[in-house]
């Protein structure tokens, strides 16, 4: 994992959640292949052209940029896991990233779940929870194992209090990796 890597890997995860944030709260989830801009503007001009892309638009501030082309026809009637385990990446991409609201509770409110809930059953627990918090979760992994993520709370609906890092959804990020294995 290069840090330019995790540069342009951030960049794009704040992008997508801030895209995906103008069109409010209360949305499906959203898929994201992402293509490195340089390679889009030489392999797919056309594509490129539509997408509003120039030559200016392969780096920032030094650091190649990447793509983001949200997935349209995701099968989002299955369980996530399920989707995920059935999604396969041409070569071009290289990476994804996934955008999903949830609700979270804060640890210390963690103690208190029942030890024989799970599935469907702890989530309505979560939910009737009076500290839980609903949250829009931008998650986005590249090949070679870099992951960045973004966390925007429903109570602190602000591009400027929207958390970022790499290890903020481990578990998603891992499943978002598992996509790109052959």
């Amino acid at each position: 994992m290069s840090s330019v890597a995790s540069v342009a890997l951030m960049q794009s995860v704040v992008e997508i959640e801030q895209h995906v944030a103008a069109d409010g709260w209360n949305q499906r989830p959203r898929m994201f292949a992402l293509v490195p801009t340089a390679e889009l503007l030489v392999t797919q001009p056309r594509m490129a052209a539509a997408l509003g892309l120039t030559d200016e638009a392969a780096e920032t501030g030094g650091i190649p940029t990447l793509t983001s082309i949200e997935q349209d026809g995701l099968a989002l009637n299955q369980p996530l896991d399920e989707m995920l385990g059935k999604m396969v990446w041409p070569a071009a991409v290289e990476g994804c990233a996934l955008v999903i609201e949830s609700q979270m509770l804060p640890p210390s409110a963690e103690a208190q779940i029942p030890k024989d809930l799970e599935g469907a059953a702890l989530e309505r627990w979560v939910a009737k929870h009076p500290e839980r918090q609903d949250v829009r979760m931008a998650v986005a992994v590249l090949r070679d194992g870099t992951r960045q993520a973004a966390i925007r709370l429903h109570s602190k609906d602000s591009d400027m209090e929207v958390l970022s890092g790499p290890d903020l959804v481990p578990n998603l990020a891992t499943a978002l990796l598992e996509t790109f294995e052959e």
